[in-house]
């Protein structure tokens, strides 16, 4: 079967009801729909869109963001920047998504539609370590706010909250900011972030997530003004319950009045998955005791009914795919800005791939240079390896290659991807014969991910190679507990093992990744393609 629905068929969910690496989710309701985003980091396209109706059942429809900016910044990997914790909103007959980049500002775009067209990427406010933006436009006086966090890694302090007057239109700021909530005046809370704003019940309410992000809980905070004194109380932590660090997430209302909270937890090589908690409100507010409970008594709900929604079919995010006319569907993300000669050609069998020539890694270093890649055979520092999250549940991947370059050294494969990564796939010679390999690289030494090539890992064999002699492969990745991955493949003698457990690692903020590449050394002229059919990703439990 396919990756299952959180849906249980019984009027009860499971939790997580995303299983996969959707992290620092917001989400929104608009008439009977819900939607969500949710943090790409330096993926593209970015800003990941995803409907429901139901909170439990999600399909994923599109991206609000095609290209990353700067543009030539992220014209290479750039796997912990870019998009972090973004907010989505929908005012004036718009949707509205604001965010920080760590390493350039606040960023917004618009759209009247959740389909687009979206805005190209707004430049709000510029500055390092402004990070978690949210906007709030307030009803009852016609202002318009937005609260951001830091990341010490850039501005040199975090724990804080700043807050902001900001034009209705979104363009711009009016005032230099002040610092609204200093955690570090609170005993025991530590780095918090990821703040969303909400106007209710006479109250500015801010959700802000504090303590790590696998350690952490979710707090509240209130106030009679934006611009406080604010009061806080922690209201999900993971008590006796083995869900780590239950926290970061949005408030959503359904039509009905019900209140539901979604947040992520931190899973290593799964990233971070997402949790539908019931919240409700306690106390009446007249003696100022109205505060929201999340989840069981402030624990998180492992199952629970689902909401008092119209049923709706079970459905997961989509994995699958048979690369129709040869274009790939919405689940796939470059590991950079895509550039002109990415695009796969027109094909009536699959999604066929240029094999895309590498830079010498011996020429000189350009951190500008959108192909400058330093080691050509390093998956970690390639732009143009198509990706999609690794699945939370244990699963086979499985796809078929077909090698067409004719260029020695030209190589295709199907990868898993993090901090260390392995791959197999399929490799031509100098006699122009082709082998099925099977590699691996360990992790990248601590401060070396922009560092010159001779400080990285090198790849090395995980199997010995084999002939294949039609310059086809079947290619598998079976994923258990713990996201160790067992590969295997069929050259035409039927299905064998290949090489050690291989443990999947996350990259800083960002799950693993499953991801299909095709490349060729340095040279010039057109170095040929490789061509991938029924791509599948299935429960295995």
């Amino acid at each position: 079967m396919a990756l299952p629905s959180a849906d249980l068929g019984d009027g009860s969910y499971r939790n997580p009801v995303l299983d996969a690496d959707w992290s620092d989710p917001d989400v929104l309701r608009v008439g009977d729909d819900f939607y969500l985003t949710a943090s790409s980091f330096g993926r593209a396209p970015g800003l990941p869109l995803l409907h429901s109706r139901d909170l439990v059942n999600w399909t994923l429809v599109g991206h609000a963001l095609q290209r990353l900016e700067p543009a030539a910044e992220f014209g290479r990997p750039r796997h912990d920047r870019g998009v972090w914790a973004p907010s989505l909103r929908h005012h004036d007959d718009r949707f509205w998504i604001f965010w920080g980049d760590p390493d350039h500002g606040i960023f917004q775009i618009n759209a009247p539609a959740i389909r687009g067209p979206w805005t190209p990427p707004h430049l709000v406010k510029e500055g390092k370590g402004l990070i978690d933006a949210c906007p709030l436009w307030d009803a009852e006086s016609g202002e318009a706010y937005l609260v951001h966090a830091w990341a010490a890694s850039r501005a040199g302090v975090k724990n804080r909250l700043t807050g902001h007057r900001m034009r209705p239109d979104g363009t711009g700021l009016l005032d230099e900011g002040k610092v609204i909530v200093d955690a570090d005046r609170i005993p025991g809370w530590f780095t918090l972030e990821g703040p969303k704003a909400y106007r209710h019940d006479g109250w500015f309410w801010i959700f802000a997530p504090a303590g790590g992000v696998e350690t952490g809980w979710q707090g509240v905070l209130r106030s009679r003004g934006f611009f406080g004194p604010y009061e806080e109380r922690v209201v999900l932590e993971q008590g006796d319950t083995p869900v780590n660090g239950p926290h970061q997430g949005g408030w959503v209302r359904t039509a009905t009045g019900e209140d539901w909270f979604l947040h992520f937890q931190q899973r290593g090589a799964h990233g971070r998955v997402v949790h539908l908690q019931p919240m409700r409100w306690a106390g009446d507010g007249a003696d100022g005791g109205h505060w929201p409970v999340l989840g069981d008594a402030g624990v998180p709900v492992a199952v629970h009914r689902k909401p008092d929604l119209p049923s709706q079919p079970p459905s997961a995010p989509a994995t699958d795919d048979d690369f129709p006319g040869g274009r790939f569907g919405r689940q796939w993300q470059w590991t950079a800005n895509p550039q002109d000669g990415w695009a796969p050609q027109h094909s009536g069998d699959g999604l066929r791939l240029s094999c895309v020539r590498a830079r010498d890694p011996r020429a000189p270093y350009d951190p500008h240079a959108p192909c400058d890649v330093r080691d050509p055979y390093d998956l970690r520092t390639l732009p143009h390896v198509l990706t999609q999250r690794l699945p939370g549940a244990s699963a086979a991947v499985e796809v078929a290659l077909r090698l067409d370059s004719e260029e020695p050294g030209a190589r295709a494969g199907l990868a898993v991807l993090g901090d260390a990564y392995s791959w197999i796939g399929l490799q031509r010679e100098s006699d122009g014969s082709v082998r099925l390999v099977h590699r691996f690289a360990e992790p990248v030494a601590p401060g070396a991910s922009a560092a010159p090539v001779e400080r990285r890992t090198a790849e090395r064999d995980a199997a010995p190679a084999r002939e294949a002699p039609d310059g086809r492969a079947r290619l598998w990745i079976e994923i258990g507990a713990g996201a160790r991955c067992r590969f295997s493949c069929d050259v035409g003698g039927g299905r064998q093992p290949s090489g050690q457990v291989f443990a999947a690692t996350p990259w800083r903020w960002v799950g693993a990744l499953l991801g299909l590449f095709a490349l060729a050394p340095d040279g010039g002229g057109h170095a040929g393609a490789a061509t991938f059919t029924r791509f599948r990703v299935t429960a295995t439990r």
